[in-house]
């Protein structure tokens, strides 16, 4: 029986690295992660959704739909949440000629 790692299952069934396909999966990932980051930050200080939507200003519903998937939602509203939550945040963009890194 032949054995395949997880980077030819996933070449195979979502894409290679580089197509769309492979790229809308990436970040439905990272979405998904930043999403599971938030729900876990929060439970650990105890807090529930609505107690963190009133420190940020949002409704409950927008608190548990950021958890599940953080794919649309704004930077200043994923900083109130993380400002909030007392995380540390470290951004690091790099552009073919520049580099950037961004904390708070």
């Amino acid at each position: 029986m032949k054995t395949y790692t997880l980077d030819e299952v996933t070449d195979k069934i979502i894409g290679k690295k580089g197509s769309a396909n492979r790229d809308r999966f990436e970040y439905e990932l990272q979405m998904d992660l930043i999403g599971k980051a938030i729900k876990e930050s929060r439970q650990e200080r105890k807090l529930t959704q609505e107690q963190l939507g009133e420190l940020i200003g949002v409704q409950k519903s927008q608190i548990s739909r950021l958890e599940s998937n953080a794919s649309n939602v704004t930077m200043d509203t994923l900083m109130k949440v993380f400002t909030a939550l007392k995380a540390k945040v470290r951004l690091q963009i790099e552009l073919p000629n520049a580099k950037f890194n961004v904390a708070r």
